[in-house]
């Protein structure tokens, strides 16, 4: 899918998407480099460290070189920070129900939850917060307090399902309801294009849904039905994903607003 461009004179399409797709593998470095680690520490024999206390240690060093290379800001890695919490509690809760489970010991582990676990969502934070300034990202009419709800919402139904209805695709219908008319603008090799808000959820959650996959397949964590082999993960998690980046993007905007770098485009 080539956006529709809105500015500019366009390059060659072929050169479009190629570009295209080269600055979203460079937002996706920090993701590329943790589960290259997480698939490596798998093969190694003998690790001076249990293998999930080894991933924390890596991922802070990862953490510390995107800073210092300047990839990513000060404001970014407090964006990540945050995504790494609430991507713990979210593993705490779904680990202590059996969602899924980190079977190999640990000494940073609490309830079943390795620390590297934050990570992971870090690593998707990562993503946006690169893509966002990879891209040059604005936003044309953004609905920031009613997007944050309705992405406060789709969380907090992602633990209470277990215990009430499951709202997911009434959730979803609102996702869709608070982001109508609100797209994406961003640039590549010097053409501004756009893209509705919506799909480009639709978009991530299908490649985190990919890499998802993968990481389970390198031992990141396990789901029941994987207890005796790898199993692809379900594609009701690509829906999943597709809801919870609300969450992560929504974080990311707030990062840029309170950096004093206010949401371009919004006209």
């Amino acid at each position: 899918m080539i956006p529709a461009s809105i500015a500019g004179p366009g390059a060659a399409p072929v050169r479009q998407l190629v570009a295209f797709a080269w600055t979203q593998a460079q937002a996706c470095a920090f993701a590329l480099a943790l589960l290259s680690g997480v698939a490596v520490s798998a093969l190694l024999p003998d690790l001076p460290l249990a293998r999930y206390d080894l991933l924390v240690v890596y991922g802070v060093l990862l953490t510390l070189v995107f800073w210092a290379r300047g990839w990513e800001s000060g404001r970014d890695v407090a964006v990540i920070a945050v995504c790494h919490v609430i991507g713990l509690a979210f593993e705490l809760v779904k680990v202590s129900l059996g969602s899924w489970s980190y079977p190999e010991p640990a000494v940073l582990k609490f309830a079943g939850v390795p620390l590297y676990g934050g990570f992971l969502y870090a690593a998707v934070g990562s993503y946006v917060c690169r893509a966002w300034h990879l891209f040059d990202l604005g936003l044309v009419r953004y609905r920031p307090r009613a997007t944050a709800l309705a992405a406060a919402a789709v969380y907090v139904n992602f633990f209470s399902h277990h215990w009430l209805p499951d709202l997911r695709w009434v959730l979803a219908g609102l996702l869709v309801a608070v982001t109508l008319g609100t797209s994406v603008r961003f640039t590549v090799r010097g053409v501004r294009r756009r893209m509705p808000l919506a799909l480009s959820f639709v978009l991530i959650g299908f490649f985190l849904w990919v890499a998802e996959n993968l990481a389970t397949l390198a031992g990141a964590w396990r789901y029941p039905y994987q207890e005796h082999g790898w199993e692809p993960v379900g594609v009701q998690k690509f829906g999943a994903w597709a809801l919870l980046i609300s969450v992560t993007f929504v974080l990311a905007a707030v990062g840029r607003r309170t950096g004093s770098e206010a949401v371009r485009d919004s006209g």
